[in-house]
Parts: C-alpha cells; sequence; structure tokens
C-alpha cells in the first residue's frame, strides 16, 4: 500500500493540473455529441504524451456530466476533484454546413458559478504545473496557486486583450495565444507587452521556492505559419510538423499539451514548441478532438 501511494504521489508532483472550463459539442442535425473545453483536452493529450494530468473543474447532474467524466476518466485523466453540481453540464450547439462548423447558442451551465475549493487548491499545490484558459474561470487563482510553487500557464485562445486574459498574464508563467494576423507587422510587439505585464515584470514575484528565478515565457500559435516564443531576451521561430489535415479541432490544445510536456522535460525552448508541432500534427490527422 505505501508503495502505491507513493507512486501516486510522485505522480502528482510530476503531472500538470488542468482546471477550469468542460463542454458538449452537439450536433443539433445528427444528435452527436464531442467533449471538450481547453484544459479537459489538454489533460487527456498530456495523458497521451504518457504524462500523469488531472482535470478540475465542473460537471451537471443531467446525463452529460455523467457521460463526460467517463470519457475523461476512460483516457486515464485523474477526474477525482471535478465537481458535480446539481444543473446542466455546460453545452454548444453546432451547425453543419458542408465541412464548416457553425457554433451556435453556448449554455455555460454550472460552470458559470465555478471556483476551486479549499481541497482542490491544495491538490493542485501537489502538481509541477497547472494550466487554465481563458473561459475556465480561474485567473483570480493562478497567483495563489503559483504561490504555491506550482509552476502556471494560461491560454488566451485567440483574445490575448480579454479582461480575463489581462488578469492572468500576470501570474501565468507561460502564456499562450494564437494569432491569426497573417503575418501583419506588430506581433513581436504584442509578445513583449504581453511579456512584460507577466511576473518577470516583478523580479520578487518572479522568483521559485529556492529563490532562482522562473522561466517566464509568450507563446503564439499561428496555424500552418508555426509559432512564435519570446522570454524577455528574444524570439524564437517553429515552424510545424507537416501531415495530412482532417480536422483542425484541437490543435491548439495539443500545441500546449506538447509543449507542457516537454517544458517539464526541461527541454530548450525550441525543443519545446517542436513537440508542441508535433502533438498537435497526431491530432490534426484524425475527425473531432479526441
Amino acid at each position: 500500500m505505501s508503495d502505491q501511494i507513493s507512486r501516486e504521489e510522485n505522480n502528482l508532483m510530476n503531472g500538470i493540473a488542468c482546471l477550469g472550463d468542460n463542454c458538449v459539442d452537439f450536433y443539433d442535425e445528427t444528435g452527436e455529441a464531442f467533449f471538450g473545453g481547453n484544459p479537459v483536452n489538454v489533460a487527456v493529450y498530456l495523458q497521451r504524451l504518457g504524462l500523469h494530468a488531472s482535470y478540475l473543474g465542473a460537471v451537471g447532474t443531467d446525463p452529460f456530466g455523467e457521460r463526460l467524466l467517463k470519457a475523461v476518466r476512460d483516457r486515464g485523466v485523474d477526474v477525482s476533484h471535478v465537481q458535480v453540481k446539481e444543473g446542466k453540464t455546460a453545452l454548444t450547439h453546432v451547425i453543419l454546413r458542408g465541412d464548416e462548423r457553425i457554433l451556435g447558442d453556448y449554455d455555460e451551465g454550472v460552470m458559470a458559478s465555478y471556483a476551486p475549493r479549499q481541497e482542490d487548491l491544495a491538490f493542485i499545490g501537489k502538481h509541477a504545473l497547472a494550466v487554465t484558459g481563458l473561459w475556465g474561470h480561474c485567473e483570480a487563482w493562478l497567483e495563489r496557486i503559483r504561490e504555491m510553487g506550482v509552476v502556471t500557464a494560461f491560454d488566451c485562445a485567440d483574445r490575448p486583450e480579454d479582461p480575463a486574459a489581462l488578469a492572468a498574464a500576470g501570474s501565468a508563467d507561460i502564456l499562450f495565444f494564437s494569432d491569426d494576423s497573417s503575418g501583419k507587422p506588430g506581433l513581436q510587439e504584442k509578445m513583449r507587452s504581453l511579456w512584460e505585464k507577466g511576473p518577470a515584470g516583478n523580479k520578487a514575484g518572479n522568483k521559485a521556492g529556492n529563490g532562482e528565478e522562473k522561466r517566464h515565457l509568450v507563446i503564439a500559435t499561428r496555424g500552418a505559419r508555426g509559432s512564435l516564443a519570446y522570454d524577455g531576451r528574444e524570439y524564437y521561430s517553429c515552424g510545424i510538423v507537416p501531415c495530412d489535415v482532417v480536422d483542425t479541432m484541437g490543435a491548439g490544445d495539443s500545441y500546449i499539451a506538447g509543449f507542457l510536456a516537454a517544458f517539464l522535460r526541461e527541454e530548450e525552448i525550441f525543443g519545446c514548441m517542436m513537440a508542441g508541432a508535433a502533438c498537435s500534427a497526431v491530432t490534426l490527422g484524425y475527425k473531432g478532438a479526441w
């Protein structure tokens, strides 16, 4: 029993806590339901890479909540700290027009009032890294999580100027956002501005528990144009891993998972970017997020 406990504790200490939103994509015309949400996807992809991942969020007492939890659990993700609340699981209505998905009404359900409990924060504190995103309602908790010695990451999606993203920027060691500027000038300046809003702007707040300075990064994912990273000193550019594209759903979340897994292996920045691109290429090769 003690050996089993030691293995579980070791998994947590070397794993990643993914917290925040989940969602059911419900296709009105076919009746199909696909499960996802940024932190859910990242957690599943991390498990695919062989890294321990935990998901923390809230699902409803409706059938979708039970099915979502089972699907994520079946992929090896720890869902022991998911809150099950009376009400509906978050759901997006999706309409198909040829090969195009049109997102319709979105009901946030019980995720609208989600906040990690004290026991959830203690659980997160056992992990090496915690990641959340724009719709996770967790940006206000990043500073506290970081103070526990956990590396923090945040995905701004395509809205780095959103109030939630800007609130997260000051406490996120690693900040991701997707850029669709099609090569227009100004991206590097945007990245530098976001980096300056981060923990490195406050040297006292950029120290790890052992007094060493933490790495602080801003990464822009650019679709077929690859990705760009900035560490406060220089920019790093990385291309894509060529693949046959079947479906783009989950590609950005895959990049984040690959990058963070390599980051925990203490790979150099370019190596983390390549790992993100490789993980994304796998997801691009099949239909659906996972």
